[in-house]
């Protein structure tokens, strides 16, 4: 019974990771697409996210049926079921790869825009968040996730400075408006990966430790001597 059991958690784990194989390819070809201005790598892209909703469908099909049949024990079905939000944030990463990939198409029809150097940066951050947010599942390491989380910080502060600086072109320059919108909605997207990066490391964090930090927040520090927090009024 056991045996059957783990060969089912086997093979969603094995979906899984051909999942994130595949976005993480995904997500890459469609930076280079755009920084290549290369059509056929953007076409590529998009032409592979089939393959990446029927992974996801897999996934889907198999926890449930692991659910029905197995029973299974609280460790067995956390980690089925964080199987399960994983393998939709990777869909979702491919989404996101696709409007990449998309936008890049857009703008090799376009006279070249010099792209803001921050840009380069959002998307290392990004790829890399993804491959270490699946290293943390991949090799059980959630006291790494911690660290993973912050990054999405730097993220969401480069994804501001990107947005004032091309808003700022445009205003300069409205001759660039129609292909620094395009940036505009890749920056966004990079920012969205990210985000989907930090919700898988939140996810591994919870099968790990069994602890829920997506909306952890800490505790306000009151001023020496006011117990007023803490005291209840008297009466």
């Amino acid at each position: 019974m056991r045996l059957h059991l783990e060969e089912e958690i086997r093979r969603i784990k094995e979906n899984l990771l051909m999942m994130a194989s595949l976005t993480d390819r995904s997500l890459s070809q469609a930076i280079r697409a755009l920084v290549g201005r290369d059509d056929q790598l953007a076409a590529q892209v998009e032409a592979d996210d089939t393959q990446l909703d029927s992974l996801q469908v897999a996934i889907d099909e198999g926890v449930v049926m692991f659910i029905a049949k197995q029973r299974p024990v609280a460790t067995d079905l956390r980690l089925v079921m964080v199987a399960l939000k994983i393998a939709g944030d990777l869909e979702r990463v491919g989404d996101q790869a696709v409007s990449i990939a998309r936008a890049a198409i857009q703008l090799n029809r376009e006279v070249p825009l010099e792209m803001p150097a921050d840009m380069s940066r959002l998307a290392t951050i990004s790829v890399e968040m993804v491959r270490e947010a699946i290293a943390c599942f991949v090799e059980g390491t959630p006291e790494r996730v911690p660290a993973l989380v912050q990054r999405d910080k730097e993220a969401d502060a480069i994804n501001r400075k990107l947005f004032s600086e091309l808003i700022a072109r445009m205003e300069a320059d409205p001759s660039i408006i129609r292909r620094a919108v395009h940036l505009l909605l890749v920056v966004r997207r990079l920012e969205r990966v990210a985000d989907h990066a930090k919700s898988i490391a939140e996810e591994v964090y919870y099968l790990g430790k069994a602890v829920d930090i997506r909306h952890a927040h800490p505790k306000p520090t009151l001023p020496r001597g006011d117990v007023s927090a803490e005291t209840p009024p008297a009466g």
